[in-house]
Formats: C-alpha cells, structure tokens, sequence
C-alpha cells in the first residue's frame, strides 16, 4: 500500500529519524515529504544530509526548504556569517561541518539548492516549510523568504473559532486555497504539545525535535502518527537548542 508520510523538523537528530523511519515501517512505496530543517541543533549535521540523499536513492522523496537550511547553505558558500543562526543552532551545525572534506560539502549545497519552497499535490495538499501569506495563495507570494519563514499562518489557525465553518464571511481567505495545509517552523511545544496538531486545515508536524520533543510522521491519508523517543536522549551529552 503506498502511503504519504510526512516528516518534521529533524534539526540533524538522525539517531531519531532513523528509528522513526523504523517503527512507521517506511517502504520503497512510500511518498516521504520532508518539511525542512534537517539541520542545526544536535551534532549530526553532515550525517543527516547524507542519509537524506542517500534515502533519495531508494525512496520517493520530497525535501522542502526550510529556514535553517538556508542559513547553512549560506555559510557554506561563504556568503557571510549570522550571529542568531550562531546561536539557535548553528554552531552545532559549523562543528560537525569541521570535518567534511570538500566533495562532501560540494553535495551538500548541491542537495540544499534543489529544495522545494513548496509542494502540491494533486489532491490540493499543501506542503511547505513555514506558510505563506497572498490571500490568493502560493503562486502570488511576494516574498519568497515567507515560504520559510511565516508564523502567522499557523498562529490564525490556532486563532481561530473551531465552530466557524468555512462558508463563513469571517473565515481566511488563505485558507479556502487548499483542502489540507502542512507545516512544520513553530514547534508545538510552545503549546504544550507534544504530537502533530491541527487548527482549522491547517497541520503542525513540528514537535519540538531540537529542544525536548520528538520526531514525528504523519500519514496524511488516516492521520496516524509515529513519533521516535525525545531526541535529546539520543544525544545525552549535548544540548539542542535549548
């Protein structure tokens, strides 16, 4: 049976995302969406990439863009240093960086270049890193930073009355775009949360893997969810992004 799985932030926990990808028993049949970040916060940066294009090998795969990622991408080009990446994961990232050879960051820019702003399916499913904000949808974006940057995306969804329907005068006209949103950006740890939460149509997969929560999956056809441990006990001597 050929599922689509959608995957949150990994912030370089690959110890975790290889026991996800385990315990949801991801096969050759599957479609697997990547919401961004794969970088910065645990120590395994270079590792994560490499297992990403390696998985792409052997496994339908759609890499969407995230925030992180482009920091990274624009260091490693040496188009300037960012103190807040610094802080909010990047060193992490620069350290594990330390010991790859050049052909190895060759890929990398090369993987971190093709990566999707977005991706629609045929059943008008949104996937994308942040959200975006042209009340007439994606293809009218002004700024295409928003794509993975945006929070008010889903901080409206989590605004919004749960008994308002969608006929409604009120209702966001950015959200009547698609049947189903995915996004990842803002952990649902800020919440409380701990697994993947919907608000209106829209799906927060981001369950905080870079500070205290888990890595998630979310089949988006029955919305069953698999989650790894907390990431951080894979990296017992380290710190995230706390």
């Amino acid at each position: 049976m050929k599922r689509t799985l959608v995957i949150g932030d990994i912030h370089s926990g690959l110890k975790a995302l290889e026991q996800l990808l385990e315990r949801a028993e991801v096969t050759k049949n599957d479609h697997l969406i990547f919401l961004g970040d794969y970088v910065d916060g645990w120590s395994q940066a270079v590792e994560t990439i490499d297992f990403l294009i390696e998985l792409n090998k052997k496994h339908k795969c759609t890499f969407i863009r995230g925030n992180h990622d482009e920091f990274c991408k624009s260091w490693l080009l040496k188009e300037g240093d960012n103190p807040e990446w610094f802080k909010h994961g990047g060193e992490a990232t620069i350290n594990s960086y330390a010991k790859a050879d050049k052909q190895t960051i060759d890929n990398h820019v090369q993987f971190y270049e093709g990566l999707n702003n977005y991706y629609l399916d045929d059943n008008d499913r949104l996937f994308l890193h942040a959200g975006f904000t042209n009340l007439k949808g994606i293809e009218f974006e002004y700024f295409k930073k928003t794509f993975y940057w945006d929070r008010t995306l889903w901080e409206m969804a989590l605004s919004l009355n749960p008994n308002l329907k969608e006929d409604d005068i009120l209702y966001p006209k950015r959200l009547k775009n698609y049947k189903e949103i995915y996004i990842g950006h803002t952990p649902v740890t800020r919440i409380g949360k701990t697994e993947p939460q919907n608000a209106a149509n829209v799906w927060n997969i981001d369950t905080g893997a870079a500070f205290k929560g888990p890595l998630s999956i979310l089949d988006v056809e029955t919305k069953k969810v698999w989650q790894s441990d907390p990431v951080y006990t894979f990296y017992p001597d380290e710190t995230g992004r706390n």
